[in-house]
Parts: structure tokens; C-alpha cells; sequence
């Protein structure tokens, strides 16, 4: 079994030692838990390691003021920190800093151990929780690029978008096809997949909501779904004629030019040359042909439409 470990498994493991050798370096009490907040503020993202800390900075901070009310105010005892807590929760959900509750309980256990809260206590308290929180936000600063992978499955979506339209081609001019259709299963997790790498990658960086590859692989989703619903049209479609031919050839030119760049603009001229050609020929004879024709029809609508959505892509 092949053992790898992982950029948050290994800053995870620096931020923790270095958190708890500063706040033993400043002689604070309970030292160990400078190291446990910098594990719980250290996540996958600039952003929501950001997020994270100031959740538990808001949190800590409304629990060292709750602890000087209720054990000051009522007492040191077991039952002072359940009531206490019946308003504490309640507090860090509304003020938006729900996931700093478990940081601030063990803010509150050590002012409870401590069972006189002075300012020492306080200033013990929030070094401990500048110290966590800081370390884990200075570790989490280098996040490893994300450029590779997402070109991986940039080019992986783009093989199975060709093999898919040639597939269709090949079925259009032969009424027959061998295709397993493993394409279709593998693109919607490849989708799935490369979607959640590009949002992570879009949360680490502050100044930008979006990026070129977010943006690539919602189009990609918007045209598979396309893809998924013209399928179904094309095995209806029984007999041969001149028209599925031309259509066949069309998609395999466009198979081929399949790639991050923007042609669109160019097949949807081609294709609307191809509907004036239609126009000129022979009017189906039969029912099955003119059945046929209308399905024809409805197929080129949706390929229209899957080159309408790549127009949108705009190139960095």
C-alpha cells in the first residue's frame, strides 16, 4: 500500500509544533492548546482557513467575556458552565461563529480550572488564541498549484467530448454502434471532480470570485447535459438518408476541434449553412421519413445550442 503524505497533513504537522513552542516560549499556561486551535483553523483554502480563524477568534472572545459573567456573576461550578453554555451556543450561531465553539469550550475549561479570572487569565488566554489562529494563518499561506490537475482533466474532458461526437458520427452514417458509452459515466465524474478543484482553487485567491477553469467547467457541464439529451434522439432516428449524413460528417469535423479554444462561432456558421442546404432538398415521402427528419431537426436545435454555450468561454 502506497503511504503519501499530503500539504494540509504536513503544515498540519509543522503549524501544531511551532504554535505550542511560541506559546512555550512565552511561558503561557496550557501551552498545548495553541497547537490544538492551529489544527482546527487549518483547511483546504486560503479562504476558508481565513474564515475558520476568525470564527474562532469571535468565538473565543465572546467566551472569555461569558466566562466573566457567569463565574464571576454566579460561580465556579459544573452547573455554571452547562447554563452557561444554554447561552453561549445559541450566541455563536447568531453572530455567525458556530465553528469556534469547540475552540472556545476549551477556553472556558481553562478559566473554570483556573477559578479566578484576572487579567493574567485573560491575557493568557487570547495569547494562546493569537498563537493558534496566527501560525495556522502564516502556514496556510502556500498552497500547492492546482494548474497541473485541472489541465489533466482539462484534457481528459476534451478526449471524451471527441470520442462521444465521433461516436455519434459513426451511428448517424451506419445506423449501428459498438460503443460501451463509458465516456458518458467516466465525463460526469470527471465533471464532478474538476468543478470542486476549481472552486478550492478559486478560494485561494482573495481577489478574484471566479477563474478561467471554474468558468471552462461549467461549460463543459452545461454542454454535457446537452450532449445527454440529444442522444436519445439520434438512436430514434431509423432511416439513412442524405441529411444524416451531412450532420455525421459535420460532428466529425467538430469532434476534431475539440479544445479549450473558441471556435464556435465558426461551426455555428456551418451549421446554419448546413439548414439552408436541408431546405433545398426533397420533402420527406413517408411518415417514417418526415418522423425521422423532425428528430433530425430537433438534434441539430440542441447542437446549436452546445455551440452557443462554449461562445461564452472567455480566454484569459
Amino acid at each position: 500500500m502506497k503511504f503519501k503524505i499530503g500539504y494540509r497533513t504536513l503544515k498540519t504537522a509543522i503549524g501544531t509544533s511551532l504554535a505550542i513552542i511560541i506559546a512555550q516560549f512565552f511561558e503561557l499556561s496550557y501551552f498545548s492548546s495553541a497547537g490544538i486551535i492551529t489544527i482546527l483553523c487549518i483547511q483546504n483554502s486560503k479562504k476558508k482557513s481565513l474564515q475558520s480563524a476568525s470564527q474562532r477568534f469571535i468565538a473565543c472572545s465572546l467566551a472569555i467575556l461569558f466566562s466573566f459573567v457567569f463565574f464571576e456573576g454566579i460561580g465556579y461550578h459544573p452547573l455554571v458552565i452547562g447554563l452557561m453554555l444554554l447561552f453561549f451556543i445559541p450566541t455563536t450561531v447568531i453572530t455567525k461563529a458556530k465553528e469556534g465553539i469547540v475552540t472556545s469550550s476549551v477556553i472556558i475549561l481553562h478559566i473554570y480550572s483556573e477559578a479566578d479570572m484576572t487579567w493574567g487569565v485573560v491575557f493568557n488566554e487570547f495569547g494562546l488564541i493569537i498563537i493558534g489562529i496566527g501560525v495556522a494563518l502564516v502556514v496556510n499561506l502556500y498552497m500547492p498549484s492546482l494548474d497541473d490537475k485541472l489541465k489533466q482533466y482539462q484534457k481528459q474532458l476534451e478526449r471524451n467530448f471527441r470520442n462521444i461526437l465521433k461516436e455519434i458520427a459513426d451511428y448517424l452514417r451506419t445506423n449501428e454502434t459498438h460503443w460501451t458509452g463509458k465516456e458518458i459515466t467516466e465525463t460526469a465524474r470527471i465533471l464532478e471532480e474538476a468543478k470542486s478543484l476549481s472552486f478550492r482553487d478559486v478560494e485561494n485567491h482573495f481577489m478574484r470570485s471566479e477563474n478561467y477553469y471554474y468558468h471552462y467547467f461549467k461549460i463543459r457541464e452545461k454542454q454535457f447535459e446537452i450532449i445527454e439529451r440529444a442522444l436519445p434522439l439520434v438512436t430514434s432516428i431509423d432511416p439513412l438518408f442524405d441529411q444524416r449524413y451531412m450532420i455525421a460528417d459535420f460532428l466529425e469535423e467538430l469532434s476534431l476541434s475539440v479544445h479549450p479554444g473558441n471556435t464556435a462561432k465558426l461551426f455555428l456558421i456551418k451549421l446554419e449553412q448546413l439548414r439552408e442546404e436541408f431546405k433545398e432538398m426533397p420533402l420527406p415521402q413517408t411518415r417514417e421519413e418526415f418522423e425521422a427528419r423532425a428528430d433530425l431537426l430537433h438534434f441539430v436545435k440542441e447542437i446549436e445550442q452546445y455551440l452557443v454555450i462554449k461562445t461564452s468561454l472567455k480566454l484569459d
